[in-house]
């Protein structure tokens, strides 16, 4: 047996996850069947910190997934989606991330975030970004209304992560919220927001999607033709 893996007694209580490897992607949202998708490795399982600490020996640098799973093993993965909570809804300030709770904010991103804290304050704003990423990889109802803020962050950064946690959960009620970044300045910025509105928008998105796309950069154009063609498949009718 895997040192990440449970075994049949435990299974069915634990959340999955398909991987401890960074290649690969995290487990199922349907916090309901807590279905696994390639494999039955878990959080907080038989013998998951001591296979965490076999990982780090290896001498690879750890993926922001694995680094969100120890800390959740760690510290409890309610204190994780709070603290990541909090940083997004500013009860916990940039600043205050990467000064009296700089020992929290590593629980999102590892040491670096050390490092990081000796920058001008100006790039603070990746304590948000950070904790918007930590919910591609750990996940609670209660993030939505967090997020719904973060989708209007000035720091588009903030903003991106926000639409891919939004494509990955199929978020509706953020939906609206991104449409604006189809205008953004940075293709990758649009393209985000278009794969988000495929995957959680309603029919109402679509006249926004259709209008990038002959948006003049090439992955913008392939972002929103996918969406459009998702969009279809999803509601289960065609737009002209």
């Amino acid at each position: 047996m895997s040192p990440f893996q449970c075994p049949d007694s435990v299974a069915p209580t634990w959340r999955y996850a398909d991987s401890i490897s960074p290649a690969t992607s995290l487990y199922s949202s349907d916090e309901r069947s807590k279905t696994a998708i390639r494999g039955s490795y878990c959080v907080g399982g038989p013998g998951f910190t001591e296979g965490m600490a076999k990982y780090k020996e290896s001498g690879e640098r750890e993926h922001p997934r694995e680094i969100v799973l120890g800390s959740c093993a760690k510290h409890g993965e309610d204190a994780v989606i709070d603290f990541a909570i909090a940083v997004l809804t500013g009860d916990v300030t940039a600043k205050e991330a990467f000064t009296t709770e700089l020992d929290r904010l590593k629980w999102l991103t590892g040491p670096t975030a050390g490092g990081w804290a000796k920058l001008d304050p100006v790039n603070f704003y990746w304590a948000r970004v950070w904790a918007a990423r930590t919910f591609l990889y750990v996940w609670r109802d209660d993030a939505v209304d967090a997020l719904m803020t973060a989708a209007g962050d000035p720091a588009w950064r903030v903003r991106e992560h926000v639409a891919r946690v939004t494509a990955q959960r199929e978020l509706g009620q953020l939906a609206d919220a991104l449409v604006p970044d189809l205008g953004h300045e940075l293709p990758r910025v649009r393209a985000t927001a278009a794969r988000a509105l495929g995957a959680a928008g309603e029919a109402e998105h679509a006249e926004a999607l259709q209008a990038v796309a002959d948006d003049p950069d090439l992955t913008v154009r392939v972002a929103a033709e996918k969406a459009l063609a998702r969009l279809e498949k999803r509601l289960d009718r065609i737009f002209d």
